[in-house]
């Protein structure tokens, strides 16, 4: 079948005509035909073998993608998370989590939400427990999954939303998707601050989703900081380390504040959560979508030109989704 492969440790997938097509080991596994198939920096870390999920394992010749949408052998239409690598013409599903798709969603579109969709919903609702009417600052707001984190948090009853950006175009394009303030990142960090605290002080900020971490990270903790009254409680979770994967954190901020910090990720979740995501989550993104009340951007490349696209500079909002 086609598929595009990693055939040797480090280096980028191949497209080949002729890998072996994979085959139904279980009762809980299904045949997928697959249409298309997003590239994620998740897939190209798994690839890599550089992600904390794929680290361990012992390196052999495999087809990349670990999600995508297609159709089951009874013509269903679905999204499905792979068993095996699904950039390919056929992929192994497991049947507990696919999910049946709208029939007025087209395939870039379903194929590319459902990571934004994980990277976003699980962290505003299971981690952070969302409340109507709060107050939610999205850090690092101006790439794909911030764009959606933005959309979702709107949707579960945030009443303000404020975003950070180091675009300032990109960061005035998300007021129309309902944030309500942005602060930029490329400011000095004290005029990032006093606009924070500012912020902070005069309708408290609930919840903080992150995508950068680093430094940024630093600076929103320092802003949230108490002066030893009592302070606002805020749920902080973390779900990617975009500007970098470390920070220095002061033990005052932890004793002053009443802060929760949290991440949101591939083995955090449970197993409960993981099935709300498949049985109600994922549905109801996928119908907003259908109806256009959810919007993702991407760009279509055909499989055969994998190589090119793996590594292509795509604008930061967008996604890159393979048509097989």
């Amino acid at each position: 079948m086609k598929a595009a492969v990693v055939f040797q440790k480090d280096e980028l997938p191949k497209y080949t005509k002729e890998f072996p097509e994979p085959k139904v080991q279980s009762e809980n596994e299904l045949l997928i035909l697959v249409k298309a198939s997003a590239v994620k920096n998740l897939d190209k870390m798994q690839a890599s073998g550089k992600h904390y999920s794929t680290q361990n394992e012992i390196f052999k010749e495999k087809v990349v993608g670990g999600d995508g949408i297609g159709f089951l052998e009874d013509g269903t239409r679905v999204y499905g998370i792979g068993i095996s690598g699904m950039i390919a013409e056929k992929a192994i599903v497991d049947k507990n989590r696919i999910v049946k798709l709208p029939g007025n969603i087209d395939d870039a579109t379903a194929a590319a939400l459902p990571n934004a969709v994980m990277g976003s919903a699980p962290a505003l609702l299971c981690r952070a427990g969302l409340k109507t009417g709060e107050t939610v600052l999205i850090n690092g707001a101006t790439g794909v999954t911030g764009k959606i984190a933005v959309q979702i948090a709107k949707f579960y009853g945030a009443k303000k939303v404020i975003v950070t950006g180091r675009n300032e175009s990109a960061l005035k394009e998300l007021l129309a998707l309902g944030a309500d303030e942005i602060i930029n990142l490329k400011q000095e960090n004290e005029a990032f601050l006093e606009q924070l605290k500012n912020s902070h002080n005069q309708i408290p900020i609930d919840v903080v989703i992150d995508y950068l971490w680093g430094q940024s990270a630093e600076l929103i903790l320092s802003a949230l900081k108490g002066n030893g009254s009592f302070s606002h409680r805020t749920r902080y979770v973390t779900v990617g380390g975009m500007m970098s994967d470390t920070i220095t954190l002061s033990s005052s901020v932890l004793r002053s504040t009443d802060i929760q910090i949290s991440g949101s990720g591939l083995g955090s979740w449970t197993r409960e959560e993981m099935k709300l995501l498949i049985d109600k989550i994922l549905p109801e993104m996928f119908q907003l979508a259908a109806e256009a009340k959810l919007t993702i951007d991407t760009v279509k490349i055909p499989l055969k030109d994998i190589e090119t696209a793996w590594d292509i500079n795509i604008d930061g909002g967008k996604r890159l989704v393979i048509i097989i």
